[in-house]
């Protein structure tokens, strides 16, 4: 993951819809990311799936939930799920 640094939480945000492989939303999403300072990395991706692992404040986590959903005008998300992700220990 980029910017490894201990963060507070750490989850995996499962993003379902029609046209998710629209060229705009991973940047979108990467650049969304940087903004509120979290530090992610695209683990899966197909049409109408975008698996986001995501480590930062939780608040910051539910800013970009929320920004996904909303996202560009080219992509419908339906949903988003997040699960937690146990930190991996050296």
């Amino acid at each position: 993951m980029t910017g490894e640094r201990l963060h507070p939480l750490q989850q995996r945000m499962i993003i379902r819809g029609n046209d998710l492989d629209a060229q705009s939303f991973v940047p979108w999403i990467e650049r969304h990311a940087a903004k509120l300072g979290l530090a992610q990395k695209i683990a899966c991706r197909s049409p109408d799936r975008i698996e986001i692992e995501l480590a930062g404040e939780a608040d910051l986590i539910d800013m970009m939930e929320m920004g996904c959903s909303l996202g560009p005008i080219d992509v419908w998300v339906e949903t988003i799920d997040r699960i937690s992700i146990e930190p991996k220990t050296a």
